[in-house]
């Protein structure tokens, strides 16, 4: 009986205020619908236009409701605008993912949603997502511009080898990549009118595997004007893009050189991993000027090279104590597994959909990891032969993050181990589990001679 008059009354027990002074507003294209607590004006609910203008008087009649807190759903881009404002005004935003916001039965309008973000705020339910300081921001939003212009430089190189091809210029089949020394030399020559395919393979790399003979025959073809217009239009769209992905490593640079540390490191910047420079790299020192920042040096880490460690820095910051845990981290990135667990058993253990750019990022650099001879190699095909290369390549990224998020916050140095190594540490593991089974039998493992040795 008494056991029941308490579980009634912590079912009655109300919730209570963590933020008192907290406002929702609900972010729209056109409109934003903001929800303030009903004692501080006598119209709590009110909508402000997207202009920037009523983005100002939004944040003013804020400030006059003594609100220091404010929770909003992250729609699309239209939020960013408002944010900015109000974190100059030295409010706290909440940028709630909508995910966890759910809306109950009946309440679905804007400014029913602007008032139930107010009031789970204040009770503080919402979890806010996170954002990057405004440097780092800065620095994302540089590298994802240039990613953005290699994807559209990119459709213009089909365009230039679909040109090639309607003249029958089996240029792509003689060279590795068109956009390289040779393929551009000898393209800029078609266009600047030389025809004759012995000058053409002149033009080769002392590099190019194809001989000059090979290239010449490639180059024998049927040079009609509009595949020839269609080829200059091509190549002058792919050289303009070749110039703002320029500029952006030159703005990318700059902002590196403002984020460096007052003191340089102490030990100097270990050597490099490997020496060959990735396709489409940056074109400045990316190790020195992240080692210049950071302190340590993440291309240590198997699979992660200047470029990637770059992206994972402009993606996370390079504040890792927003994350307790490494654990906290992996279950950030949706690489840690979502235990459901109802009645004490677990109902679903799979890891949550994620469009995290950070762990797109990882699983692409595990799946590199698993062709080397590396200890995460050897890690990721023994998983891969036994559940699978899906759960393979979430498990090595896992690592990965768990590599990256330590290396980050207490600058432990990586050393790879080897591939023989694991394996051994593998086959010890399961000797002694053999033995420890085989001791609860009542038996004996002993291991059988070897022929040939002694």
């Amino acid at each position: 009986m008494g056991q029941t008059k308490s579980k009634k009354r912590g079912r009655n027990k109300r919730l209570s205020t963590i933020n008192p002074n907290a406002a929702g507003i609900d972010v729209g294209s056109q409109f934003h619908v903001v929800a303030v607590p009903a004692d501080r004006d006598d119209e709590p609910v009110r909508s402000f236009q997207s202009f920037t203008g009523e983005l100002h008087r939004l944040a003013d009649w804020l400030v006059a409701c003594r609100i220091d807190t404010v929770a909003m759903e992250s729609t699309g881009v239209y939020w960013i605008p408002l944010y900015e404002i109000l974190v100059e005004r030295g409010i706290a935003v909440i940028v709630a993912n909508a995910r966890d916001v759910k809306h109950v039965p009946g309440r679905k309008s804007d400014v029913n949603d602007a008032q139930w973000l107010q009031q789970l705020h204040a009770y503080g339910l919402l979890r806010g997502s996170f954002h990057p300081p405004a440097d780092i921001a800065a620095l994302r939003a540089f590298l994802r511009q240039r990613e953005r212009l290699l994807d559209y430089a990119a459709s213009h190189i089909q365009h230039m080898q679909k040109a090639l091809m309607q003249m029958n210029l089996q240029l792509h089949h003689v060279v590795s990549d068109i956009t390289g020394q040779t393929g551009m030399r000898i393209i800029r020559a078609i266009l600047d009118g030389v025809h004759d395919p012995v000058a053409l393979a002149a033009y080769r790399d002392a590099r190019c595997k194809a001989s000059v003979d090979t290239i010449a025959q490639a180059l024998e073809g049927n040079y009609r004007p509009e595949h020839l217009f269609a080829l200059s239009q091509a190549v002058a769209l792919y050289d303009t893009y070749q110039k703002h992905v320029a500029e952006c490593d030159h703005h990318i640079e700059a902002l590196l050189a403002q984020l460096r540390a007052p003191e340089p490191p102490e030990d100097p910047l270990p050597a490099p991993r490997h020496k060959t420079r990735q396709p489409n790299a940056l074109n400045f020192d990316v190790r020195a000027a992240l080692y210049a920042v950071l302190g340590v040096d993440l291309t240590q880490i198997q699979g992660i090279g200047p470029s990637l460690a770059l992206k994972l820095v402009s993606e996370c910051g390079t504040d890792m104590s927003k994350w307790p845990t490494a654990k906290h981290f992996t279950s950030w990135l949706c690489l840690a597994p979502g235990n459901k667990i109802s009645g004490g058993k677990v109902l679903s253990a799979h890891t949550r959909r994620s469009k995290s750019r950070t762990s797109a990022l990882l699983r692409l650099a595990a799946v590199n990891v698993g062709k080397t001879d590396s200890a995460l190699g050897a890690f990721y095909r023994r998983l891969a032969a036994r559940v699978g290369k899906a759960k393979a390549v979430t498990a090595t990224a896992r690592k990965l993050a768990i590599l990256f998020y330590n290396t980050l916050r207490y600058g432990v140095d990586y050393s790879d181990p080897g591939a023989s190594y694991y394996e051994e540490r593998h086959r010890a593991r399961v000797v002694h589990n053999l033995e420890r089974r085989a001791k609860q039998l009542g038996y004996t493992l002993e291991p059988t001679p070897v022929a040939g040795v002694s």
